[in-house]
């Protein structure tokens, strides 16, 4: 089964040209390699100023890591949204991701599956060039924490 993006978007919070993975290129437990092209759109929503900064790159590694969680959620299994709490041990090795020809390679590495909160390292290359890295903590079931609703 090929997960494309049409897979991508009824799975994840963000749709149309916020849906920023092409495809699934492998997964398992612990990681998943997503394909995306959509950093050369001129109608790539996170452009500004005709430009799209490397820091935009995070959120491609936020849908890399909601796709891994959807990939392992059980059928069944009650939807879980979360949100990116944190992002940490950044680097961003370039200034900015719209000049980029190759396809982006997303990568993001479960580290600790630690119920509520998720820890993943992140990665974003072109070809052989590492363009963005760091680590990301992800809140599930935000309701869940002490003194939400």
């Amino acid at each position: 089964m090929l997960l494309d993006r049409a897979w991508i978007a009824a799975r994840i919070p963000h749709h149309g040209s916020m849906c920023l993975l092409d495809c699934v290129e492998s997964w398992n437990a612990q990681r998943v390699r997503c394909v995306a092209s959509s950093h050369r759109a001129l109608d790539n929503p996170l452009r500004s100023h005709s430009r799209l900064a490397a820091a935009c790159g995070f959120e491609y590694a936020a849908q890399a890591m909601a796709v891994h969680g959807a990939l392992l959620a059980n059928d069944g299994d009650p939807e879980r949204s979360g949100f990116l709490a944190s992002i940490r041990n950044a680097v961003l090795h370039v200034g900015r991701l719209d000049n980029i020809a190759a396809d982006l390679i997303v990568e993001a590495e479960l580290v600790s599956p630690d119920g509520n909160v998720v820890l993943y390292d992140f990665a974003v290359r072109a070809e052989d060039r590492m363009l963005l890295e760091g680590r990301a903590a992800v809140i599930l079931d935000a309701s869940m924490i002490e003194g939400n609703p």
